[in-house]
């Protein structure tokens, strides 16, 4: 059985969310929400969104997680990570908590209207459409990423995630 290439198993980049940098948050959550596939007869969702400047270059990714810290209100993001856990390590008045949800929802729909250039990540890497299956593993283990980007002739056409290269490695396993 021979293995497949880069291009055989990536999403092709008309199906995979990807957005301008200047998209907010809030419109970038929405892009990945109502992305979804059907791989195999399986139905995914993205972890990792594709963000391009304005002559379609690629800048960089944002995962799931980078959205969610972005979202983190501004007394929190300028403190150190220990003392951000002790914060939630208390036991809360549910009644007080009710009060302070409106404050905290607020200020999560004034976050959310931030840039995604905010809270994006270089890209570390990525594949071209011929590159052997191998070279995609290689790649996402040694720069500890579930998504790579796939270039054909110097442009991205899609993106390879590490469900397409799992299921192609237990097929050649099992």
């Amino acid at each position: 059985m021979e293995t497949k290439r880069a291009g055989e198993i990536m999403i092709p980049l008309e199906q995979y969310p990807h957005v301008p940098y200047w998209f907010t948050l809030r419109q970038v959550i929405a892009e990945i929400e109502k992305s979804e596939f059907i791989i195999d007869g399986r139905l995914s969702v993205p972890r990792v969104v594709l963000i391009f400047d304005e002559k379609y270059q690629l800048m960089g990714v944002a995962r799931r997680r980078d959205i969610m810290r972005g979202l983190e209100p501004e007394f929190l993001t300028a403190k150190p990570l220990h003392y951000r856990k002790r914060l939630f390590d208390v036991k809360i008045d549910p009644n007080l908590s009710e009060m302070s949800f409106d404050k905290f929802m607020k200020g999560i729909r004034e976050r959310a209207e931030r840039p995604i250039s905010d809270v994006m990540l270089p890209i570390p890497t990525t594949v071209d459409y011929d590159d052997h299956l191998m070279k995609v593993i290689y790649e996402m283990t040694s720069n500890n990423v579930s998504v790579i980007p796939v270039l054909k002739e110097g442009r991205i056409v899609g993106a390879v995630r590490s469900v397409e290269v799992f299921r192609e490695v237990a097929e050649l396993v099992l």
